[in-house]
């Protein structure tokens, strides 16, 4: 069998359909969708020098990679890179030739230190440490059974707090574009990155396929947003939580838990029945959150690092 990697056709529905079942099969905790894959294709900063790679054996993809130069990091010199061969496939030579493929193009444009995402496996962190990359912080994967669970019980928001959804937003979200850009630059991580463009966010947040404007929920006092939590929805009733955040001002009252349980009652309501989420490992308030919800860790992964000579 003959591996050969390539970009993805954009305009191609088998590449597109190719990707996203490569991405199902290695990575099933995440719902990706040909609209998702589009969306971020089309949103490339020509700063990240972004590409989609595919790697081919007889005609049918078995392995992907998104790669990319942080371009918004105050540090310059940063690339990642994150590569899922689909398990019937592994062992093949696909994953070797997509990091390879990968790590080439990020030092072309003048990477040092490069960023991964690998699964918590052994076979999946021997594969990155035999290519010098070394172990970093970890994440988890998290699983809730919406539909069989026992959602803490609805609680009024305290004085001065509303709750309101990202819909009402429609006109003029900037509010919450500033929520999320102060509530994100605390977020645990390697990579610092600055949320700064409003027209990027709009672009790449507001407009994303996935977003369900009507199940995230907001929490509003004093006339701005300080909370909330952001909903995806997909098919087969998949609801992700893709940002959880309060503003530091309001930290400590308990809104993450207000507005992400009037967001998980009300996804339940419409019918979706799998909840999903992940987690910083260092994240311990967050974790704490999501185990009072009864989310369980189903999968972990590990960011690597490596330094380029």
């Amino acid at each position: 069998m003959t591996v050969t990697v390539r970009d993805l056709r954009p305009e191609s529905t088998a590449d597109i359909e190719g990707f996203v079942r490569v991405r199902h099969r290695a990575l099933p905790y995440v719902f990706f969708s040909p609209a998702s894959v589009l969306h971020g294709l089309t949103l490339s900063h020509p700063g990240a020098h972004a590409r989609k790679l595919v790697a081919v054996a007889d005609g049918e993809i078995v392995g992907t990679a998104q790669v990319n130069v942080v371009h918004d990091s105050p540090e310059p010199g940063q690339g990642a890179l994150n590569v899922y061969v689909d398990p019937a496939h592994t062992g093949r030579g696909a994953g070797a030739l997509l990091v390879r493929t990968a790590e080439e193009h990020l030092a072309a444009h003048g990477a040092t230190k490069l960023f991964a995402w690998v699964l918590d496996t052994p076979g999946d962190r021997a594969f990155a440490e035999r290519r010098g990359y070394r172990a970093g912080r970890g994440a988890h994967f998290l699983r809730l059974d919406l539909a069989g669970a026992a959602l803490p019980p609805l609680q009024d928001p305290p004085p001065g707090v509303r709750l309101r959804t990202a819909a009402d937003f429609a006109d003029d979200p900037r509010p919450l574009f500033e929520l999320d850009a102060e509530a994100g630059s605390d977020e645990p991580g390697d990579v610092a990155t600055e949320l700064s463009d409003y027209e990027a966010w709009v672009d790449e947040y507001w407009r994303h396929p996935h977003l369900n404007r009507e199940l995230t929920t907001v929490a509003v006092a004093d006339g701005r947003p300080v909370a909330f939590s952001v909903a995806h929805t997909g098919t087969a009733g998949r609801y992700s939580t893709g940002m959880t955040g309060t503003a530091r001002a309001h930290r400590g009252r308990g809104l993450a838990k207000l507005v992400k349980n009037h967001s998980l009652h009300r996804a339940r309501a419409a019918g979706y029945t799998q909840a999903h989420t992940g987690n910083d490992a260092g994240n311990d308030a967050m974790l704490a959150v999501n185990r009072w919800f009864g989310y369980e860790i189903c999968a972990s992964e590990v960011r690597y690092v490596r330094e380029l000579g």
